[in-house]
């Protein structure tokens, strides 16, 4: 993983150059545009990298959907525990009994967010889908979306509201103070919340990642000598062990969005 993320660094159109280190900076999340440039259509490769994780969780959805058996094999077994994991650990943990009528929002969500998110650690690509703003608010209205329309359909959307703005067994002075409080931090900041977390996670561990190669490749390559290659090598291990953990954080963010959208869902649900 780690030699792959280096060879690739110069591919990538990074900021690799042999004369000194030069930090990564934002500009890696706005590259030029590959295709259709100039056009309503252009598309860079933030872009294509989110379409070649749509197309591959689509594939193998579909080839889970066309070719499942009794007794699974290894693929189908994969799928079929990251489908039970979002039913199990997300679905059923948080919202019980209401769980399967949810089941497919939380596991379009938990598998969509999973996908784009593991691209920042696969070579070639190295650049999570969720590391640019766009992907994580969409993912963010979808569950805004959801929790208001689920708590409308089963409380009623006068009751909804009223119950979300005035809980009830509250001294009605306390509204005054209450019910701000509560329209900024339930219709205004949840959004927010998820849109910030999930991106400012993809966002410093892509640009960490970027940190320690470059830093790898500089000073091996620039600096020389014994020192050089000894510092190097710090950062490449550097570098390797924190590729190990963006796998995990990938893997975490997908799971607490989907947990998130699940707990926000319960609590619009449920008499208060």
């Amino acid at each position: 993983m780690a030699v792959g993320s280096f060879a690739n660094l110069s591919m990538l159109g990074l900021p690799m150059e042999n004369d000194g280190f030069h930090a990564p900076g934002v500009e890696e999340f706005f590259p030029a545009p590959i295709f259709f440039a100039g056009t309503p259509f252009e598309m860079n490769r933030v872009m294509v990298i989110r379409l070649l994780a749509a197309l591959v969780l689509l594939v193998f959805c579909v080839i889970y959907a066309k070719r499942a058996k009794l007794i699974p094999g290894r693929a189908q077994a994969a799928m079929e525990s990251l489908l039970d994991f979002s039913r199990v650990q997300i679905g059923e943990e948080i919202l019980e009994g209401q769980a399967r009528k949810y089941q497919p929002l939380l596991a379009t969500i938990f598998l969509g967010t999973l996908f784009m998110n593991l691209t920042g650690v696969i070579p070639g690509l190295q650049l999570a889908g969720t590391s640019v703003i766009g992907m994580p608010l969409i993912y963010a209205v979808v569950a805004y979306v959801a929790f208001i329309i689920a708590g409308m359909k089963e409380r009623g959307a006068g009751t909804f509201f009223k119950e979300q703005l005035f809980p009830p067994g509250v001294p009605w002075p306390i509204y005054i103070i209450m019910t701000p409080i509560e329209l900024l931090s339930t219709f205004i900041i949840r959004p927010v919340t998820l849109t910030v977390r999930l991106l400012a996670n993809m966002l410093s561990g892509h640009m960490l990642l970027v940190l320690c190669f470059l830093g790898t490749h500089a000073l091996y390559f620039s600096m020389g000598g014994g020192l050089g290659i000894g510092l190097g090598t710090v950062t490449l291990v550097a570098g390797i062990l924190f590729t190990v953990f963006e796998l995990f954080v990938a893997c975490l963010q997908a799971y607490i969005f989907a947990l998130l959208t699940a707990a926000y869902i319960q609590l619009s649900i449920s008499a208060h």
